[in-house]
């Protein structure tokens, strides 16, 4: 089995790479949705609460809330990241286990936004970055009912993604076509089924 970190920044199409991919055959697990998940019980809620009780609102996460706050706070954003991330690395090591038990020959694809900032991109065999430069970025959000403002704040959260070019093995430029994303990619997938 072969294991491959996906990353890139904000509004740079992790989510439309990562549905071509599985469509080309990879397993692929998406860390924001295993986040999205966790939101859902009732302990990590908990321990959210005691270090953000002014992101509930009647008694629910305001997750537009809490954005706000760790986008806006570094030290806090590190709090929740403490919160967060183990549980994350944990169901992410539980999948890949039941990956390789259904198949050897797989390409696990795990998609983790702060991959590189973490400095989990080491777990990983081969690292695609999916790139578009920041402009578009901003123009992408702005489009997505961001402000301005708002878009460079949590574009200003993550690492330059300039800088994570370093990083990659591979690195996809998503600032054309679906077309032109997927034919890249398509060659990926199949560099990586050569190398297994």
């Amino acid at each position: 089995m072969k294991v491959v970190g996906l990353t890139g920044g904000i509004a740079t199409g992790k989510s439309t790479a990562e549905k071509i991919l599985k469509e080309l055959g990879a397993y692929v697990i998406d860390a924001d949705k295993v986040v999205h998940n966790l939101y859902e019980k009732k302990e990590v809620l908990e321990e959210v609460r005691k270090y953000f009780p002014d992101a509930f609102v009647n008694d629910k996460l305001d997750k537009k809330k809490l954005a706000s706050i760790i986008f806006n706070d570094s030290q806090r954003r590190k709090v929740l990241e403490s919160i967060i991330h183990p549980k994350v690395t944990q169901q992410i090591e539980n999948w890949l286990k039941e990956v390789e038990k259904k198949d050897k020959d797989a390409i696990a694809i795990v998609s983790v936004p702060l991959m590189i900032e973490t400095g989990s991109y080491k777990n990983y065999d081969k690292i695609i970055l999916i790139y578009a430069p920041r402009e578009l970025q901003i123009k992408r959000l702005i489009n997505k009912g961001f402000t301005e403002e708002e878009a460079i704040s949590r574009i200003n959260a993550q690492m330059d993604i300039e800088e994570k070019r370093k990083f990659a093995t591979f690195i996809v430029d998503n600032s054309g076509t679906i077309e032109n994303l997927k034919n890249q990619l398509t060659d990926i997938f199949l560099q990586l089924k050569i190398d297994c």
